[in-house]
């Protein structure tokens, strides 16, 4: 019976799998239960394979390279380079290709990394578990464990698969990883659980991948590998979408465009010849020029190059890239889902407020480090007298309570202070030390005889202490409120001296702080005999001495707060997602300014009222609502995707293996590098080095930053192929020469954007770039403005190329040196107009005339290259160039100039809505 029991218990490993458990304890008990014996435990790993999860592969590493090449843009680059290969131009050929393999490999190599996140999860199993095997306590190695061992946890364990717990003593399990519980969870093997009740409430049960942070457990082990918790989360992340970013999307849209156009163009080109009679192989030749012309070949690499700049830039600001088009998402990001544990709070439980001898109190300082102060409400400092008496004893003894009855400790190492123990206990230390109280010169006065420890059953902590030779000893005792109160008949004063207890307002005090997201502890004392050794449960059922209150909480990172309102005056909306308890979030979302309503209160959605919303509401729901409280895993997953399903461009951090699947549907997923999980980095797409919530918004400020210089190099790049095509078709419909040959349109796009291409990619951010709405996630890159701007530009590259080269050859110039001067004029108007574009609404002057120190190098070296080409022998040889007198020089900057005096012209007429329509 016993066999079939936890048979059928491994077979219920649902989400409920808790209450599948609870008839292993009609069958085992845990005076009974000797364990599984070997030769069960072997048939039953041959039956349900190791604990391990299973890690679910996507494609194949040759095939993510070949995806690189899935691309319009990447198969127009791919046929010119056909074409020129067809047609003998092998340096052309290669310098396309070349420039197409560059891209891919910059790709792999910033995406490799799909499937990681689901090997990442299968590290997170422990290597031993400590079992009951044959009647006889071994260790084996985790991957052997099957369904029905029994294991044994303590302090420091890591949890080794999913257990339903059939004894425990003080056992605490920190499941933040796992829940996004801030605090370590009370475990209690006895309690009766709801089939409704979610992962962070089920008391009786301990799962894979938690840690053990106090006290003793026994339980039986009901799920292994892909059947546990974590395993379920391990699916939902293989399941997980991996979404497109917004740039990616634009550039595949815009790339569709060009290739129909440029297919257009080429097909009217040689219609055009072949009409006109023109031999086949020149009109061919034509077709084949106008659509290299067309080909914004250095695109792709600028692109690359000016993300990867933005890469260095946000690595420079803690924040880490591992996906290149995710540069600049937070650009474009409408809402950010943040985690509430770690991301936003400190993840350090602080004591904010205490109540002593009548007087209500603020605690200064955050997190472990005692630094702060202990001040009156009305600001009077501990140091001063309460009333005209002295300082309050009532607080020191309620300070000394909760320095004393404690079993955790505050270390500092390499200038970080840590808390080993519970953290609840770490705060009351930090407390206590921040009034000058040292726990080590405490307990040499007043050593400690006996404990009762905290249990679940009873909610209070208690300890007895030797005040001295001759002196009664004393207890001090912790606990919920309730529980403590119930056991006082007095109080002490801020003079020390007894009064009769009204426990009635203390409760109310104590039910407020609750209601503010508080953690509530009360704290007593009571005198026994000096020969008293050992303390009893009796001897603290009553006639107890109130001392005080001291109620904590997370709190939130000071930088958070203001980088919360920045993001908020940026237009992009903040919402908490969090396992933590629904108070206690509200709470925090308040003192972050997540406030939804007049009186700053947020709006609250909990797990439960999510898994009650079906999918077609739950979308305008996760719209309206600010704090969504105890959310599970598959709940993150279901928001990220509403929120998506009314096309917003969601970005989501979190720490913890709870989060790995929201953060891989996400349009970016931010992960925390130093308390994260290895899952969550390995699911995210970004990682904040600093654990910080303000590195985001230098992230969205860098990203904008990004998409304005990616817009700006497009803008600036296509004008000279829209102008080259131009030329082209003029001079088939013309039925003239052509006034620009092929080689000397690759050189022109290749060397421009290689060269000034790079000046816009290293352009700084625009004043007041944070101060903007988000970018719509479905307007185009180039928006009409652009789009007219590139028209007459590209109509000024046709008119000053084709012109001159006319008036070059009707004046007596070689065809070399008509087509020389046609070159520079487009380089010309290339060199001019990257000044238009350093910003797209304001003059140069604007931003700075020296603020990119860059500008200068990149148009001398452009300069350089083009008298090289002009002037240098094999240059001529190579490119059929010829050198050109200083009067083709003077006419050459005369059109350049003119295109930068007509392009400020427009721009300044749009400042003053002359041209508000076009």
């Amino acid at each position: 019976m016993k066999s079939q029991t936890t048979d059928s218990i491994a077979h219920e490993t649902t989400a409920w799998h808790a209450l599948a458990a609870e008839s292993v304890l009609v069958q085992l008990g845990a005076d009974q239960h000797k364990g599984l014996t070997s030769e069960e435990a072997r048939r039953r790993l041959a039956r349900y394979g190791p604990n391990r999860l299973t890690v679910r592969r996507g494609k194949s590493p040759w095939l993510r390279f070949l995806l690189q090449f899935h691309h319009p843009l990447i198969y127009i680059l791919l046929a010119a380079s056909a074409i020129a290969a067809l047609f003998k131009e092998a340096i052309d050929a290669a310098i396309i290709l070349g420039v197409v393999l560059i891209n891919a490999i910059l790709g792999y190599l910033q995406e490799d990394k799909a499937e990681k996140a689901l090997d990442a999860l299968a590290q997170t199993m422990v290597t031993e578990a400590t079992v009951v095997r044959d009647g006889q306590v071994i260790q084996i190695a985790a991957t052997e464990l099957v369904p029905g061992d029994l294991v044994l946890l303590q302090s420091g364990d890591k949890v080794p698969a999913d257990l339903r717990l059939i004894h425990s003593r003080e056992l605490q399990i920190a499941e933040a990883a796992l829940t996004g519980e801030s605090t370590p969870v009370q475990k209690d093997a006895q309690a009766e659980i709801a089939a409704t009740t979610p992962v962070s409430e089920r008391l009786n049960m301990a799962y894979a991948s938690t840690l053990v942070t106090y006290g003793q457990g026994v339980g039986v082990v009901v799920a292994t590998g892909d059947n546990t918790e974590v395993g379920r989360i391990s699916h939902l992340i293989a399941t997980a979408e991996e979404m497109q970013t917004p740039l990616t999307r634009k550039i595949a849209d815009f790339s569709r465009v060009l290739l129909y156009a440029i297919l257009i163009l080429a097909g009217l080109t040689f219609l055009i010849g072949a009409v006109r009679g023109q031999p086949l192989l020149e009109t061919l030749m034509a077709a084949i020029a106008l659509a290299v012309s067309a080909i914004p070949e250095g695109l792709p690499a600028a692109v690359t190059v000016t993300l990867a700049i933005g890469v260095t830039r946000m690595a420079q600001r803690r924040a880490i890239i591992r996906k290149l088009p995710a540069v600049e998402t937070l650009g474009s990001t409408t809402v950010i889902c943040s985690d509430k544990t770690g991301t936003l709070t400190q993840n350090q439980m602080t004591v904010q407020r205490i109540v002593a001898g009548g007087v209500a109190y603020e605690v200064t300082g955050a997190g472990y480090e005692p630094v702060g102060e202990i001040r009156r409400l009305d600001k009077t400092t501990l140091d001063k007298t309460t009333e005209d008496s002295g300082p309050n004893l009532a607080l020191l003894e309620c300070l000394r309570a909760g320095l004393l009855c404690n079993d955790s400790k505050l270390l500092e190492q390499e200038g970080k202070w840590e808390v080993v123990g519970d953290p609840t206990e770490g705060a009351l230390i930090v407390a206590a030390r921040k009034a000058g109280m040292n726990l080590l010169d405490d307990r040499l006065f007043l050593p400690r005889l006996d404990v009762i420890p905290f249990e679940s059953e009873h909610q209070y902590m208690a300890t007895l202490h030797d005040a001295g030779e001759g002196q009664p000893r004393l207890v001090y005792v912790k606990g919920a409120p309730e529980v403590i109160l119930q056991r006082c008949s007095t109080m002490i004063d801020a003079a020390g001296q007894c009064l009769p207890l009204d426990a009635s307002a203390v409760r109310c005090i104590a039910e407020e702080f609750a209601a503010g997201g508080l953690r509530v502890l009360a704290f007593a004392r009571r005198a026994l005999p000096a020969h008293v050794n050992q303390l009893r449960r009796e001897d603290v059922a009553s006639e107890l001495t109130f001392l005080g209150l001291q109620a904590m909480i997370d709190p939130p990172r000071p930088e958070a707060i203001a980088a919360v309102r920045v993001c908020q005056e940026a237009g992009i909306r903040v919402k908490m997602i969090t396992g933590d308890h629904a108070l206690t979030a509200a709470a925090i979302a308040a003192q972050i300014g997540l406030g939804g309503d007049s009186n700053g209160h947020p709006a609250i959605l909990t797990g439960r009222d999510i898994e009650a919303t079906p999918d077609e509401t739950l979308a305008e729901i996760a719209e309206r609502t600010t704090v969504f409280a105890r959310v599970a895993p598959e709940q993150k997953l279901r928001l990220v995707k509403a929120l998506q399903h009314r096309r917003h461009v969601v970005a989501m951090t979190g720490d913890g293996v709870n989060d790995a699947p929201a953060l891989k549907q996400a349009d970016i997923g931010i992960a925390m590098g130093l308390t994260g999980t290895d899952v969550a980095r390995e699911a995210a797409d970004m990682v904040l080095t600093d654990d910080n919530f303000a590195t985001i918004e230098a992230a969205v400020e860098e990203g904008r930053g990004v998409f304005d210089n990616l817009t700006k190099i497009i803008a600036w790049t296509l004008p000279t192929n829209l102008g080259e095509g131009f030329v082209i078709l003029a001079a088939v419909a013309l039925g003239a020469v052509l006034p620009i040959l092929p080689v000397q349109i690759l050189w022109i796009n290749m060397t421009t954007v290689g060269v000034l291409g790079l000046v816009l990619a290293l352009e700084n951010k625009e004043p007041g770039i944070m101060r903007r709405p988000p970018r719509d996630p479905e307007a185009p890159i180039l928006t009409d403005v652009l789009l007219w701007r590139i028209a007459i530009v590209g109509l000024l590259i046709l008119l000053g190329a084709f012109g001159l080269f006319w008036w070059e050859q009707r004046n007596g110039a070689s065809l070399a040196q008509a087509r020389t001067v046609a070159v520079n004029v487009v380089v010309m108007v290339e060199v001019f107009y990257l000044f238009n574009c350093r910003s797209l609404t304001h003059s140069m002057f604007h931003i700075g005339l020296f603020s990119n120190p860059w500008l200068g190098f990149g148009v001398l070296g452009m300069a350089l290259l083009q008298l090289a080409f002009t002037y240098l022998p094999w240059m001529n040889a190579v490119l059929s160039s010829a050198p050109i007198g200083l009067d083709a020089w003077g006419r050459i900057l005369g059109v350049a100039v003119f295109g930068y005096l007509l392009v400020e012209l427009e721009k300044w007429l749009r400042r003053r809505g002359a041209m508000h329509r076009l």
